[in-house]
C-alpha cells in the first residue's frame, strides 16, 4: 500500500515538473518576447489568395506611371506573412525595386525619438510636465508670434503664458512649426533665422545649431492650446542628446537598434549600403512618376541623395533616418509586445500605455475630423474608429516620401507600405494597402 502510494505522489511531482516546464516554454516563446519570423497566411488568419491583391493593386498603379514601384510588409503573431518589392526602383534604368531597399523614413523617424525619449523619463533623468528649459535653457521664456510683415518677414511676439512642457513636445503642442513645410508665415519666418526641416540639410549644419537658432523664434500659439505640427521631436532629439552626453546618432544605435539588430536603419549610410539607397520620385504634369532631381526645392534646397553624404553631422529626431521595411518592422514589433523583442527590453508597458493614449484632451490633430494624438503616434479612438479598416487602440504615423505604418494591439498585426515620392497625388494607394491587409483576414 505505502508502495503504492509512493508511486502515486512520485507521478504527481513528474507530472507538476512536466507542468512547469511546458509552461516556462510558453512563457519565453510568447509572442511579447519573440522578434519576428517568416511565417505562412493560413497559420496566421490570413487568405493567401486574397493577400495577392496587394500585388494586383500596387501593379495597377505601377502600369497606370502613377507610381514606379513598392515595397509591402504584413506581419501577425510576430509572424510575417507578407514581405514584397513590386515595381521598380528606378524604372527608367530597368532597377527592380527589391524587399530590402534602404528608404528614407522621414517622419516615421519620429516614433523613434519618442520611445528614446521614453526611456530618459523611465532612466528617473527627465519627468514628462518638466518644461524643456529645465535642460536647454535658450527655450527659457518663450514668446507667441502676434503680427507678420509679409514684405521682410519681420513680426511682432507676446510673451508666451506659460514654459513649452516635453510633454507638449511629444504631442505637437508647444506651437513649434515646421521650416520648409509649414504654413506660409512659419516657412518664411523660420528661413529668415536660417533654420531648416532636418532632411537634406548642408554640411556643417548640426541639431543644436538648428535648435538653438529655433530657441530664438516665436511660438505659433499658446503652450497646449493648439495642435501644430513642427520641429517638436527635432528638439526632443536634442534633449536626448543634452540629457545622455550622447550624439542622436550614437544612442540610437545603443538603446534602440543594436538591441532590436536594425542593422539597416541609419542618418547616414555607410558606403558599402549606398546602393540600396532607394531612387526618390516626384511628378510630372501629367501627374505621373519620375525621377526626382538631384537637387530638389522645397522652400529651400536639399540633396536627393542626402543619406549618402558621408560623416554627416545633423542628426535629425523628427525626420533624418532611413531604414528598410524589416528593420522598421522590428522597431513596430517590439512595441506590440510591450516593449520587449527577442530578449531585449527596450521600454515598459506603462509608456507604452501614455503613449498609446490621448494626450490632447478634447483638442483635434485634424480640424474636419477629431482625431487625437498620444505621445508620438496618432490614435484609433472611438472619436474616429470607424473612418479606417483598421482596430481600436491601433496606432499609427508615415512619412513625407509617402511610406506609412500601423500597429494594431488587437489584432496583432504591424505593417508598413512604402513609396518613395513627392508630392504623391495617388498617395491614396495606402489606404488600399491597408484595406487589403484586412480583407484578407479569415
Amino acid at each position: 500500500m505505502k508502495l503504492g502510494i509512493q508511486i502515486l505522489n512520485a507521478m504527481k511531482f513528474y507530472a507538476r515538473l512536466i507542468c512547469l516546464f511546458c509552461w516556462g516554454i510558453l512563457f519565453h516563446q510568447r509572442p511579447s518576447a519573440q522578434g519576428l519570423i517568416n511565417g505562412l497566411p493560413e497559420k496566421n488568419g490570413f487568405s493567401a489568395e486574397r493577400l495577392a491583391k496587394i500585388d494586383k493593386i500596387v501593379q495597377q498603379y505601377i502600369d497606370s506611371g502613377w507610381i514606379n514601384g513598392a515595397i509591402g510588409l504584413v506581419a501577425r503573431n510576430g509572424q510575417i506573412v507578407y514581405h514584397k518589392g513590386l515595381g521598380f526602383d528606378n524604372k527608367q534604368t530597368g532597377k527592380p525595386m527589391t524587399k530590402d531597399a534602404i528608404f528614407r523614413i522621414a517622419s516615421q523617424t519620429k516614433a523613434i525619438t519618442s520611445v528614446a525619449v521614453m526611456q530618459l523619463v523611465e532612466n528617473g533623468q527627465i519627468l514628462l510636465d518638466d518644461p524643456i528649459s529645465k535642460y536647454i535653457p535658450a527655450f527659457r521664456k518663450p514668446r507667441v508670434l502676434e503680427k507678420f510683415n509679409k514684405a521682410d518677414s519681420s513680426f511682432t511676439s507676446i510673451p508666451a503664458k506659460k514654459e513649452i512642457s516635453i510633454r507638449e513636445l511629444l504631442t505637437h503642442t508647444s506651437g513649434i512649426g515646421y521650416a520648409q513645410i509649414g504654413d506660409p508665415v512659419t516657412t518664411a519666418i523660420y528661413a529668415k533665422a536660417g533654420v531648416v526641416g532636418g532632411i537634406g540639410v548642408q554640411a556643417g549644419m548640426t541639431l543644436s545649431k538648428n535648435m538653438l537658432a529655433l530657441a530664438k523664434l516665436p511660438l505659433l500659439h499658446q503652450p497646449g492650446e493648439k495642435w501644430t505640427y513642427g520641429l517638436n521631436t527635432d528638439l526632443l532629439g536634442y534633449l536626448i542628446e543634452v540629457v545622455s552626453g550622447m550624439s542622436l546618432d550614437a544612442y540610437f544605435k545603443k538603446h534602440i537598434f543594436d538591441p532590436l539588430g536594425m542593422s539597416d536603419t541609419y542618418f547616414y549610410l555607410p558606403k558599402e549600403k549606398q546602393s540600396r539607397l532607394a531612387m526618390l520620385h516626384t511628378e510630372d504634369s501629367l501627374k505621373h512618376a519620375i525621377p526626382m532631381p538631384a537637387v530638389i526645392r522645397v522652400n529651400g534646397q536639399f540633396d536627393r541623395d542626402y543619406p549618402n553624404t558621408v560623416g554627416g553631422t545633423f542628426y535629425s529626431g523628427g525626420g533624418g533616418l532611413v531604414s528598410t521595411a524589416l528593420d522598421y518592422a522590428k522597431f513596430m514589433q517590439m512595441l506590440l509586445n510591450g516593449g520587449d523583442y527577442n530578449g531585449k527590453h527596450l521600454i515598459s508597458k506603462a509608456s507604452l500605455r501614455l503613449m498609446t493614449t490621448n494626450q490632447i484632451g478634447n483638442l483635434s490633430r485634424s480640424p474636419q475630423k477629431d482625431v487625437k494624438f498620444g505621445l508620438g503616434f496618432e490614435l484609433v479612438t472611438a472619436s474616429n474608429y470607424g473612418q479606417s479598416y483598421v482596430s481600436m487602440d491601433s496606432f499609427f504615423w508615415g512619412g513625407m516620401f509617402s511610406s506609412s505604418y500601423w500597429i494594431d494591439p488587437r489584432e496583432k498585426i504591424v505593417a508598413q507600405f512604402v513609396l518613395q515620392m513627392y508630392p504623391a497625388s495617388h498617395g491614396d494607394i495606402n489606404e488600399k494597402f491597408k484595406v487589403q491587409v484586412y480583407q484578407a483576414l479569415q
